[in-house]
Order: structure tokens, then sequence, then C-alpha cells
């Protein structure tokens, strides 16, 4: 256990809010080492519209370090203009990821939090890419990986992530829901600290299949998985209806609901805590937390753009790795 949690922060798009967020973060930074993976050029350039004056140290390694915000330079490939997205730095925010998850898996770091990104234009470059999520899953050898959010009283995670609804059925197997409730119990278990987890696992269909006549996939997946993971000490409810999984009576002694597909359960979350919401990802080797909010280029260099999201990430990512 790290006595001074080092953690690497990408601020994702060059052109949206996210290195305006990362020049505030000194008040998180004193007990703990915040790596910024990011062009000095480009946070100079954005600190000087937001009137800051940030010291930003080269980072001088693990052994060496000390509480503070520190700076491994990575250049962008093109001038950043606030608000305006360019397909040419599509590469540099994949190289900021690659250098900060490489690091995390080395050593070098004790965890990752990651600013937005704009899948958008990454995609316009050519480079595939749905998601932080399933990037961080490739690069760690294709890890069994889970997408949960968690914001005060409420953990969500998923099944499926980033696919188009017309996908999601056949997505969920028997196979897959096992794999990630086992991620889930497991992280809930070790790196929340939660002795014997609880989970609510909503079904996939309206009133959960209804019986078999709005949908088998209740009868046919869910249910016989969760009975299976029961038997072996889980504590599972469900399938449950995803229009009431989320009232306060269900969720009173629950730990985490598990949601078939990204836009069951996660607008729920949002409209709960948006401002403080995080994005964790389960069954990697380290920790990872990420801001719960998209680019939002129009806010870009304004001086506007609110922090909470990324001190409740980086005030997470601290607790996790301590624990």
């Amino acid at each position: 256990m790290p006595s001074l949690p080092v953690l690497a922060l990408t601020p994702g798009e060059p052109a949206g809010i996210g290195p305006d967020l990362c020049l505030t973060i000194d008040v998180r930074a004193d007990d703990a080492a915040i790596v910024l993976v990011a062009d000095r050029a480009m946070l100079h350039q954005r600190a000087a519209m937001l009137d800051l004056t940030p010291a930003l140290p080269d980072w001088p390694g693990r052994a060496a370090a000390a509480a503070g915000v520190y700076l491994l330079h990575i250049q962008t490939t093109s001038p950043v203009v606030p608000g305006v997205l360019d397909p040419a730095n599509s590469s540099y925010v994949i190289e900021t990821l690659r250098v900060a998850i490489d690091g995390c898996r080395h050593g070098e770091f004790d965890g990752l939090v990651t600013g937005p990104v704009h899948k958008g234009v990454i995609n316009d470059a050519g480079i595939p890419f749905t998601g932080h999520t399933e990037f961080l899953a490739e690069r760690c050898g294709n890890a069994p990986v889970v997408m949960m959010l968690a914001c005060q009283n409420l953990r969500v995670a998923l099944v499926t992530t980033h696919l188009p609804l017309a996908d999601v059925p056949r997505a969920i197997t028997r196979e897959r829901l096992t794999a990630v409730i086992k991620v889930l119990h497991a992280d809930l278990h070790s790196r929340f600290g939660i002795a014997e987890p609880r989970i609510l696992v909503c079904g996939l269909n309206p009133h959960a299949g209804e019986s078999g006549h709005l949908g088998r996939e209740e009868r046919e997946i869910i249910e016989p998985t969760l009975e299976r993971l029961r038997a072996v000490g889980m504590q599972l409810i469900g399938p449950v209806p995803a229009d009431t999984a989320f009232i306060p009576s269900r969720l009173a002694d629950i730990d985490a609901v598990l949601a078939m597909y990204h836009d069951q359960g996660l607008p729920v979350l949002k409209h709960h805590d948006f401002q403080h919401a995080v994005n964790i990802t389960l069954g990697l080797p380290f920790v990872r937390v990420s801001v719960d909010h998209g680019t939002a280029l129009e806010l870009a260099g304004s001086g506007k753009a609110d922090p909470s999201s990324l001190y409740a990430a980086i005030d997470l990512a601290r607790e996790l790795c301590r624990r």
C-alpha cells in the first residue's frame, strides 16, 4: 500500500475543458503526487486565458516524488484552439493514454484519472476508439473489465457499454453476465472494502420480461445465471424491472445496481448527482477513475467549467489506491 499515492492524470481532448480543470487540481494534491500527462505549451496557453500561473515542474520519477502536481510532457501534433476540434491531435490524446496506462502497468503510477475525450473526432482521424473502458481493456491484455459509475449513495455497473441498442440483446449471454458479476463482486469486496456485496440486477425487458411475454432473456439467460452465482454465495437480487430498480426503499441495503445497457442505468445516476458522478473501470490491475461528463467545448478557456467531477475522481482514486 503506497504511503503517497501517485496518480497519472490525462486531460483528454485538448480543445475541451479537460486542460482547464487540470489547472485547478493543486487543491487536491496536498497528500498525493498528481502527474499531468499533457503538452506543456498547451497547458500554459490555457492557463494564460484563465489568469493562472501554474508551476508544473517536470515529473522526477516515483523515487523522488513528493506531494504536488507535476508534468510529464507529451507534445500535441497541432496547435490547440480552445473549442475547436482538430483530428490531427487525436494521436496525441491516444499517446497520453498509452503513456499513462503503461506507467500504471509498470508501477510508476498507482492509479489513473482521466479527463473527457471526444470519441467522434478520434474516429474522424481514422483511429478505432469506442471509449476509455474498451481502450484500457485492450491495453491491459483484454482484461475482463466492467464500467461502473458512482456518486453519493449510488453505484451503477453495466453489462454492456458502448453498443448500439439493437446489438444489446445478442451481447447479453450467460458467459458475459457471469464474468461481469464476478468482476463487480470482487472489486466491491477488494477495492471498496465491502465484506459481502449486495447487487441488484436489472432485467433487460420492460417488467423484467413479464414472465416471458415481453422477452425471454430474463428466463433463459439472466435468471439461471443469477441462480448459479447465488449457489456459490453471492448476494444477488433480481432480475427486477428497471423502472422500479432505483426507488429508495429498494436501494436501501444495496451496494451496487447492475444495468444491462448504458442508457438503462446511467440516466438515473446522472439525474441523482451529475455534478459529483465519476466513472470507475473495474477489473484492471490498477485504479482508474474518470470524470463523468463530456468535453464541453463551448466552455473551454472561459473559466466557467465546474471541476467538481474531477475533484471527486481524484479523491476516490486516492482513496482506492490507499486501500
